[in-house]
């Protein structure tokens, strides 16, 4: 069933609140009795001021219009205040469920596997992230607590209701495009996302009008299926509100003639029409809640399709804390693919890295360096293989443990739109000023102390305030406050001129002095940080040893270096 999604929705997060949802039931159902009540104590009074003028009663006749009076008075007060309290309860209920919902699921996120936010577009994933858990909360807060007050009203007529083929064609047709509409608003989100952050890139090739026109044809795609949902709408909107209007004027006309031939009092007249106009505002608010719940159980399906995908990379059952970590890496025949049906990206990859020692991974694009260091801090698993640290398999110790002795800086160096502070503890969250000094001196990023607020100083959505050397400095930095013990640096200096990656590079052979590193290089200058060079040849390992060993005797590390050397080159001439 399509409402599954939504019933685990209530299984898991409504439980902790059922007390408060127990309240909101009495409280509604305090609030409709005493709406109930209000029609009858309306007769009564119009009954017998009918009574008085009728008959030319004397005034005091009419005094026994206080009492009820009072008591409609009172009687509408208890409902205000019930539902005050409902509303209020239901609100926040609905506010937490959709808080914890969340939370869970943008820590689901963070547990999953790299290929499955390479696989989902990022504007998807928001949108579940966003309008679907705000879709479930709307429904939670309002449309279930309306379904459960309409049921307490006119239980037999909305159950009689549900039986119309006419709200069974609607919630089929309904359902289509609710579904769409979403889909829909979650390409249009990634749009917007990448133009917002490939906006250097699309300024600089002249391509505004293209990515104009793109976002115009999403935009009216989704307008047009709005449109879609609102002649939906509009026409069972406009069925339920007939049913009521003919209902009115038939109750009117023959009440009326029940009035004369003296079968109804004129103050049952007005309470029978006041009941009626109890079940009016349900009916014509009903197929706004029956779209709504559509939409709800819609996007708990699109939620649930994240909730349900399975971390590929996590604990495994009985993992152990590491400690101690001396530093020795070895990959043992080690072999990769990004699913069953693709080709191998590494095969049969031997390494031994002694404690302490720095190695070098080169090698053409696409000969798999940077799938080979991704999988030492278990960013991917191998296919096949053991990765050991200390001799001990990675894949037996805790993520957060592994992760802890291991510094990274990727080649796109990624910051936070947050502070320079905030962006160098994510590195370690608790490090002195002096650590943090230390670390900065130690890539050469004392530059943020220059910055207008210093350390306190806001980077920009994905650090693009600074230059590209200077956020590579950052990353740099972060990796290297967290003090690991191995490290593993994707070519940290592709951002950088010569004059700051001389600089770096200085800075680093203090840094690598007592750790074990993983450098994947792309400048021959980077070599002289690596004790041994480990050349990789269409994912697998074609050769190990010294830089001069290599170089004099391995041909196609030599047409990888000069390759290198003639790309890095022109900007040394453009800085010099």
């Amino acid at each position: 069933m399509r409402i599954g999604a939504l019933l685990r929705v209530f299984r898991s997060y409504a439980r902790p609140f059922t007390g408060q949802i127990a309240l909101t039931a009495v409280t509604a159902v305090i609030g409709l009795t005493a709406g109930v009540f209000v029609p009858i104590v309306t007769k009564n009074i119009v009954d017998l001021v009918d009574h008085v003028v009728r008959h030319v009663a004397p005034p005091s006749a009419g005094s026994g219009l206080w009492p009820l009076a009072l008591l409609l008075v009172g009687l509408g007060a208890v409902q205000a205040v019930m539902n005050f309290a409902r509303r209020n309860i239901a609100q926040r209920v609905s506010l937490r469920m959709e808080t914890r919902m969340r939370n869970d699921l943008y820590a689901h996120l963070q547990r999953l596997q790299l290929s499955f936010h390479q696989n989902w577009q990022s504007g998807q994933l928001l949108a579940r992230a966003v309008y679907d858990i705000n879709a479930i909360r709307r429904f939670v807060g309002f449309g279930f607590v309306f379904m459960f007050t309409s049921l307490f009203t006119f239980g037999a007529v909305f159950v009689a209701l549900f039986r119309l083929n006419a709200l069974l064609r609607f919630e089929k047709e309904y359902r289509v495009i609710a579904r769409a509409v979403q889909d829909q608003q979650g390409d249009l989100s990634t749009l917007v996302e990448e133009a917002a952050t490939g906006v250097r890139i699309i300024k600089a090739f002249g391509r505004s009008p293209l990515m104009q026109e793109r976002f115009t044809v999403e935009a009216s795609r989704l307008r047009g299926t709005n449109l879609q949902a609102v002649r939906s709408r509009g026409f069972f909107w406009s069925l339920l509100d007939l049913i009521p209007n003919l209902n009115l004027v038939v109750i009117t006309v023959l009440g009326g003639f029940a009035v004369i031939d003296g079968g109804l009092s004129i103050g049952g007249l007005v309470a029978f029409l006041a009941y009626l106009g109890m079940l009016v505002f349900p009916l014509e608010l009903l197929g706004w809640v029956l779209a709504m719940g559509e939409e709800a159980i819609t996007a708990a399906e699109r939620v649930y399709e994240v909730f349900d995908t399975e971390p590929l990379i996590q604990d495994r059952p009985g993992a152990r804390e590491m400690s101690d970590c001396r530093g020795r890496i070895t990959f043992e025949n080690v072999s990769l693919r990004y699913g069953e049906d693709r080709d191998w990206v590494l095969q049969d990859v031997n390494l031994d890295i002694a404690p302490g020692e720095t190695v070098a991974l080169v090698g053409r694009t696409g000969s798999g360096k940077t799938s080979l260091v991704s999988l030492l801090p278990r960013l991917q698993d191998p296919t096949e293989g053991v990765i050991r640290v200390d001799g001990v398999d990675i894949g037996s110790v805790t993520l957060s443990s592994l992760r802890g002795q291991i510094g990274v800086a990727f080649e796109d160096p990624i910051l936070f739109s947050a502070s320079v502070r905030e962006n160098l503890l994510m590195g370690r969250p608790d490090a002195s000023a002096a650590e943090i000094r230390a670390a900065l001196g130690a890539t050469d990023a004392e530059f943020v102390y220059d910055l207008p607020w210093g350390l306190d100083t806001r980077v920009g959505e994905q650090g693009y305030t600074l230059s590209g050397g200077q956020r590579q400095r950052l990353a740099l930095a972060r990796a290297v406050l967290g003090q690991p013990r191995i490290i593993v640096l994707d070519d940290p200096l592709s951002s950088v001129d010569v004059h700051t990656e001389a600089e770096i590079e200085k800075a680093l052979e203090v840094v690598l002095r007592d750790v074990t590193a993983l450098l994947v290089v792309h400048r021959p200058s980077t070599l002289r940080l690596a004790d041994r060079v480990a050349l990789l040849d269409e994912g697998g390992i074609a050769a190990v040893g010294t830089h001069h060993d290599l170089l004099a005797s391995n041909s196609l590390y030599r047409s990888i270096l000069a390759e290198e050397a003639e790309r890095v080159e022109p900007s040394r001439e453009l800085v010099g």
